[in-house]
């Protein structure tokens, strides 16, 4: 079964990030000068995924304002002669086929998930929270895809956390089968570290197959009446094979503070425009401290 498609949640109210986000969607939060959300539909489209599903919901209309063509801002650049600047705002609007449709209660990830249900149809797909930005050579979706279609099952984005952070994610049990990749028996959700089964943490990447929508039908809620993604894949392993994959690239947790205050720097200090400049900055303060 070929992968085309991408559903990208960007429906959270982002509360770790007020005030912040109170009046503006979390995912348009810059890393330098690029949304987050950008980063997600960029790793779409460079892993060959044809469609971009964003599931969204009340106060987000920025997202699909800022992948959506802006003719005013266009021809008001054009006439300044910033024809690089226009060229990059046409880019981003042809990034993909991108559709949004509306979360209209906040019922949790799985809750999220089946709102697209619809768009993604009979086929296997790749999932973003877009929270994640994972810089890579290889974008992570394609590893995914290429583990899937490699598999014949579900594929969970891991990689190792330490002890201390365990208790953050859900936690796989898996035995090896190729390099890096891992036949799953079972998901953890935020063990304490001397109950975890190992310590690869699922991060906000997932290849799944349309099974998933059936088995999140069958979810009962959790806490917080939320419908839990972890207890779907729970089920879903209980029908059909899954594997994990221990992805190659570098992850960023840009729905924390210090997340997002770290992949600005790191981000920053990679570009020729003003990585030498940031790096005199941080080098004299370093000296001052």
């Amino acid at each position: 079964m070929t992968v085309r498609k991408a559903v990208i949640l960007a429906a959270g109210y982002g509360t770790r990030l007020l005030p912040a986000t109170k009046a503006q969607p979390k995912e348009m939060l810059p890393l330098v000068d690029t949304p987050i959300i950008q980063y997600a539909v960029e790793e779409a489209a460079a892993a060959g995924l044809d469609q971009v599903i964003i599931v969204t919901s009340l106060g987000k209309r920025a997202i699909e304002d800022h992948f959506d063509r802006s003719f005013e801002l266009e021809q008001a650049l054009e006439a300044k002669g910033d024809h690089e600047r226009v060229a990059e705002l046409r880019r981003i609007s042809q990034l993909a086929d991108i559709v949004y449709v509306r979360q209209h209660e906040q019922k949790g990830i799985g809750d999220a998930v089946l709102t697209a249900r619809k768009l993604v149809g009979d086929e296997a797909f790749v999932l973003f929270f877009p929270d994640d930005v994972i810089v890579s050579q290889t974008p992570v979706a394609r590893q995914l895809i290429d583990a899937y279609e490699a598999h014949g099952g579900s594929v969970l984005a891991v990689q190792e956390v330490p002890d201390k952070e365990i208790e953050s994610y859900g936690i796989v049990d898996g035995e090896p089968v190729a390099d890096s990749v891992y036949r799953v028996r079972g998901v953890v959700e935020k063990p304490k570290p001397a109950d975890a089964p190992s310590n690869l943490a699922i991060v906000g990447r997932y290849a799944l197959t349309p099974e998933i929508f059936s088995v999140l039908d069958e979810t009962p809620p959790g806490k917080g009446g939320e419908i839990q993604i972890t207890d779907g894949l729970g089920l879903l392993l209980q029908q059909q094979p899954m594997f994990a994959l221990q992805f190659e690239g570098r992850r960023y947790d840009t729905g924390r503070p210090l997340g997002l205050l770290t992949a600005s720097i790191e981000l920053a200090l990679e570009r020729p425009d003003i990585g030498p400049e940031l790096r005199r900055y941080l080098a004299d303060r370093e000296q001052e401290g």
